[in-house]
């Protein structure tokens, strides 16, 4: 949620921007604010001048009162209620046109960095850098849940009997090279000086309209029926609600916290989920990270961030590359966003296996989050990252790690959390 000063003094700034995500539907949305906005400060002017006026007057009665005139002041009494009457009338008004205000400015996008290219969908992102060198082997590579079952390792059939299309069993070594990823990435972040954190894995809705746009709600968000409890989508969801309506001190930024949680999706949309394999799955889990820091720090912390997902892939013999996302593709509370997507030698192509991005002070606005300066407070800013999401990562590994007789060479950062074992064969 951008700063209601900004669309004030320039609403053609913020028009342009909605202009440059081809949301023109939302345009309107400006000019409803101007107009709602002027219709709130004025009533708030009018209510400031009776309460004023009422503060007056009960001088006066209390000085007439004092003199013996109680006729006099009984007059003047009538006055207040007549005051009161209209302030509670103009007061309920003024929290009507503020939250319409509320509304509108939750669906109007953040302002985009000037260096977020500009195109329609996803289709247009951009390839920034690759990292480690995409091979091809001279033998085959099957589809990675053929390779899966063929270890033992993943039941869907099951999965379909307990729970539904969108889930599965993993079983056996697989399962635990699958947590095995999971507990490198927790060590990983902490090596980096991030502290380590188990989040509660549901949130209440406040803090879901804190930290996601309302198309991100729909398409995503589980909710628990009959109260007031939505299950994560990821863990920085719980991380930056964590400090919902605090005032934290400057010099304990910045506040670096990777947390791993089990996530849940609906996965609505255009992608649908996977039937066979586990590309789009409803359940999975994740080791995410966050960072809390001052405005003019978040693009240093937004590149140290995606290069350290970088840096992990590599640590697993994964080659990988940096895609930018377009404005069409950008999410509306985020001002800059890049992917980082593996590569995959059986479909001789690379995909989304992270996504870090910075959000400028939108969900620090919504959510109240500040730090307290010498100058006073101000809105901190919220970055967010993936270490690893698996199963996706558990496909990368699993596909650039296959060998020709079907074994899987398990990476060497790997070994020590599966038990010295160095890889995965048919038994």
């Amino acid at each position: 949620m951008i700063d209601i000063k900004l669309l004030r003094e320039n609403p053609e700034l913020v028009k342009e921007n909605i202009r440059k995500k081809f949301q023109n539907q939302k345009l309107v949305l400006v000019d409803e604010v101007i107009e709602l906005d002027k219709k709130s400060r004025e009533l708030t002017l009018m209510c400031d001048e009776l309460r004023m006026k009422r503060n007056s007057i009960s001088k006066e009665i209390g000085n007439l009162m004092s003199q013996g005139k109680k006729d006099e002041a009984e007059s003047k009494k009538s006055e207040v209620n007549e005051i009161n009457e209209k302030l509670s009338a103009n007061e309920g008004e003024e929290e009507r046109l503020k939250e319409e205000i509320k509304t509108r400015m939750m669906k109007i996008p953040n302002i985009m960095d000037k260096s977020v290219p500009i195109g329609k969908d996803d289709s247009e992102n951009v390839e920034n850098e690759k990292f480690g060198e995409p091979v091809v082997p001279d033998y085959e590579i099957p589809y990675h849940a053929d390779i899966i079952e063929s270890l033992n390792g993943l039941d869907k059939e099951s999965a379909g009997r307990t729970s539904g299309t969108g889930f599965y069993f993993l079983m056996g070594d697989i399962a635990r090279l699958h947590e095995a990823m999971i507990a490198y990435a927790r060590d990983f972040m902490i090596n980096k000086g991030f502290t380590y954190c188990i989040p509660p894995f549901m949130i209440r809705s406040d803090v879901v309209n804190g930290v996601m746009s309302f198309e991100e709600l729909e398409a995503m968000m589980y909710k628990i029926e009959g109260e007031d409890l939505y299950l994560i989508g990821t863990s920085e969801h719980s991380m930056i609600g964590k400090f919902k309506g605090q005032i934290v001190k400057e010099d304990e930024l910045p506040i670096r916290i990777t947390g791993y949680s089990p996530c849940f999706r609906k996965e609505v949309g255009s992608h649908g989920l996977e039937e066979r394999g586990l590309y789009r799955v409803h359940q999975f889990e994740k080791q995410e990270m966050i960072v809390l820091c001052k405005p003019e720090e978040q693009m240093d912390w937004y590149n140290k961030m995606w290069q350290y997902t970088v840096e992990f892939f590599r640590s697993l013999d994964v080659p990988v590359r940096t895609l930018e996302c377009c404005s069409g593709d950008l999410a509306d509370l985020k001002v800059k966003s890049c992917d980082v997507e593996a590569w995959s030698p059986r479909q001789k192509k690379y995909f989304e296996v992270g996504s870090c991005s910075t959000l400028g002070d939108a969900q620090a606005r919504r959510l109240g989050i500040r730090a307290k300066g010498e100058k006073g407070n101000y809105l901190v800013a919220t970055l967010n990252n993936t270490v690893v999401a698996s199963p996706r990562g558990l496909i990368a590994v699993l596909e650039n790690n296959y060998q020709e007789d079907g074994s899987i060479k398990i990476p060497e950062v790997l070994w020590p959390y599966m038990g010295g074992n160095k890889e995965i064969r048919k038994k």
